[in-house]
C-alpha cells in the first residue's frame, strides 16, 4: 500500500482545488494526528462547523477536505453520527514532518523546553477555566466522546493506553468548549505529555489503585459537566489535577 507523505498531500490538495490557507491548515492537522496516532481508529472528529471555525476555513472547504480523507479511505462519514478515523488510516500516511505539524515550529521547540512539573502548573491554571464554556456549549456529541474516551480508558491493558486515552479525555473537554484557543492549548498538552520524562513519571507513579481513583475521578466530572453542574464540575476537575500533580512529584 502507498504511503501519503508531506509532498503527496500538498499535491492532492492543490489537484482537488482546496487551496486556502485554513483548508490547508487543516488536511495537515487530520494528516499529523493520524498519522502519530493521537487521532486513533474510530476517533470521531469535530463536527464541521468546528472545524470551519477554528481553522477559519469556510464549510465548503472543510467538506472539500474530508471528501478528500474519505476518498483516501482515512475517514468514514455516517449521516446522523459523525465523521471517524478508519481502522487503516494509520497506514496511509508517513509521520509528519515538522513543515506538516499542527503545532507551529515556536509550539513545537516550546513544548521541549517544558517539564511535567510546568505542565501541571499550566494545567490547574487552564483547565478549570474551560468548565463553565464546556456546561455552556458541550453538545450531545460532545459527551459521546468523553463517554468513549472513558470506556477505552477503563478497558486499556497498559500504562501507554491509559495514558493515550486520559489525554484523548481532557482533549474532549477542550473540544467541547468549541473555543479553538482551548483546544490548541491542549494540543500542545499532549505534546509535552509525550515526551519521555512525563511517561517515566507516570510509569513509576500509576499504581493499579491510582489509576482506579482516576477512572472515578474522570466518571464523576464527566457526570457533572452533563448535570451542567458548573462548580461541581470545575472542584472535582481541580481536584483530580491537584491529585495527579501529587502523585506525579509528592507534593500539593
Amino acid at each position: 500500500m502507498r504511503t501519503i507523505d508531506d509532498r503527496n498531500l500538498r499535491d492532492a490538495l492543490a489537484e482537488s482545488g482546496i487551496r486556502s490557507d485554513g483548508a490547508r491548515a487543516l488536511a495537515r492537522h487530520v494528516q499529523a494526528e493520524i498519522a502519530s496516532g493521537r487521532f486513533p481508529p474510530g476517533y470521531r472528529l469535530p463536527t464541521e462547523r468546528e472545524l470551519s471555525e477554528c481553522f477559519s476555513a469556510s464549510r465548503g472547504a472543510v467538506r472539500r477536505v474530508l471528501g478528500h480523507f474519505k476518498s483516501l479511505g482515512a475517514i468514514t462519514q455516517v449521516v446522523g453520527s459523525g465523521t471517524f478515523v478508519s481502522e487503516r488510516a494509520a497506514e496511509l500516511f508517513t509521520p509528519p514532518t515538522a513543515e506538516a505539524s499542527v503545532v507551529s515550529p515556536s509550539a513545537g521547540s516550546m513544548a521541549g523546553q517544558v517539564s511535567p512539573a510546568q505542565l501541571m502548573e499550566a494545567r490547574l491554571l487552564i483547565e478549570p477555566q474551560m468548565v463553565s464554556l464546556i456546561v455552556r456549549f458541550a453538545t450531545a456529541a460532545d459527551f459521546e466522546r468523553m463517554d468513549d474516551c472513558l470506556a477505552q480508558s477503563e478497558a486499556a491493558t497498559s500504562i501507554e493506553a491509559f495514558e493515550h486515552w486520559d489525554g484523548a479525555l481532557h482533549q474532549a473537554f477542550a473540544e467541547a468548549t468549541h473555543n479553538s484557543f482551548f483546544l490548541r492549548i491542549l494540543e500542545l498538552t499532549n505534546v509535552v505529555r509525550e515526551e519521555g520524562e512525563w511517561g517515566r513519571l507516570k510509569r513509576i507513579s500509576l499504581t493499579p489503585e491510582r489509576r482506579e481513583r482516576y477512572e472515578t475521578q474522570h466518571r464523576a466530572i464527566v457526570a457533572a459537566l452533563r448535570d451542567r453542574d458548573q462548580e461541581m464540575a470545575r472542584v472535582l476537575l481541580e481536584e483530580h489535577l491537584v491529585e495527579v500533580k501529587r502523585n506525579l512529584f509528592g507534593r500539593s
